[in-house]
């Protein structure tokens, strides 16, 4: 995996950032989501790198960056705060200005890159999620037993750190194989690398903290854009799962691409074949659609 990229590591001033950077061209930041790390990217990366400078980014508290101590607050796990490791992080590669994909919670802290950061992100491309406010103001009981993590994980400390830290192989596996994607999409090496992730009580403790903030911190500052009236500048790509549960729950709000048309200026996209994982399962067909739009082709 990453066999032409370097690894690195940057201090942001807040943590320890580790990415891998390929390619050559403008500067492209691809987010994992959970339980992931950024070799979550390992088959759409390479084919990026043809046309970008590709950095596959852990986020903080993910992987192998590093994870700086909480709040009462949870605001250093906050998207806002992860968006700023990111800024650095890629200031410092020599990008003042890039492209920005993210899955799942990188996926939000993509989109809080770009509302916070608005002359930074050239494009935005969004892969199965909806704003956190906006999941959050319709949930449900198909959202608590199907997005399990977004409540289990959420709850005050040390329930869900024990339950992830004691059960780390059963996390992985529920969630690579219950959100509609198939098992095939992830070898075993990289299965074993999500687990990994998992093993270390910082670690673990972090991921907790980041679901914390999503359901508080992270929803005051959705809502308090939307209040404002503010909005996603740069064009933005929304793609979602043909099989997953993001068009069947909002299709009365035209489906996940309808609510991001509130949020942005100016947003298009589509389903995309396989489930929630739909960049591992489906990684030609999603380099492809990521390449057409970041390139404007």
């Amino acid at each position: 995996m990453f066999a032409d990229f370097e690894a690195l590591e940057i201090d942001t001033g807040k943590a320890r950032i580790f990415a891998r950077r390929g390619g050559s061209g403008p500067g492209l930041l691809l987010l994992h989501g959970f339980p992931e790390t950024h070799v979550m990217w390992r088959d759409v990366a390479p084919s990026l790198a043809r046309d970008f400078t590709v950095v596959c980014a852990d986020l903080r508290g993910y992987g192998q960056s590093s994870c700086p101590p909480s709040a009462a607050d949870h605001a250093p796990y906050a998207k806002r705060a992860m968006a700023a490791d990111l800024v650095v992080l890629m200031a410092q590669l020599g990008f003042k200005r890039f492209l920005v994909a993210g899955h799942d919670r990188g996926g939000r802290v993509a989109y809080r890159l770009a509302l916070d950061h608005p002359d930074r992100v050239e494009k935005l491309a969004v892969l199965d999620i909806v704003p956190t406010a906006e999941a959050w103001d319709r949930a449900d009981a198909r959202l608590a037993l199907g997005f399990w993590p977004w409540s289990l994980l959420a709850q005050p400390e040390p329930l869900p750190e024990t339950i992830l830290a004691a059960a780390a192989e059963a996390i992985v596996d529920n969630a690579l194989s219950g959100w509609g994607s198939a098992a095939d999409a992830f070898p075993p090496g990289v299965r074993q690398a999500y687990v990994d992730a998992l093993r270390d009580p910082a670690h673990v403790h972090a991921i907790c903290e980041e679901y914390r903030a999503a359901a508080s911190l992270d929803r005051v500052h959705d809502h308090a854009d939307r209040e404002a009236g503010r909005r996603i500048s740069c064009p933005v790509l929304a793609l979602w799962s043909e099989h997953g549960a993001l068009a069947e729950w909002y299709r009365n709000e035209d489906g996940p691409l309808g609510i991001w048309r509130n949020w942005a200026e100016d947003a298009s996209g589509g389903a995309m074949s396989g489930g929630h994982f739909f960049p591992e399962e489906s990684p030609i067909e999603t380099a492809a659609t990521l390449d057409a739009f970041f390139s404007g082709r």
